[in-house]
């Protein structure tokens, strides 16, 4: 799916930059936990596919049962 947060490499970039460590570290939780469920584009496209595909199932099958086909 989603590319993994590195909540240590963003809290010590954060602290490099400037801040303190318990800011740096919260403010990297804070962003890891703000992202929620991601997905990649390609899943995203693949769940469609899957998704238009049962739909034209459906109203072949349907179709067939109406015996308009």
């Amino acid at each position: 799916m989603a590319t993994m947060f590195d909540t240590l490499r963003t809290a010590r970039e954060l602290e490099a930059a400037g801040l303190e460590a318990k800011q740096a570290e919260a403010i990297a939780v804070a962003i890891r936990d703000g992202q929620g469920d991601l997905v990649t584009r390609s899943y995203l496209r693949a769940e469609l596919f899957r998704a238009l595909f049962i739909q034209g199932v459906a109203i072949v099958g349907l179709l067939k049962v109406l015996e308009l086909v």
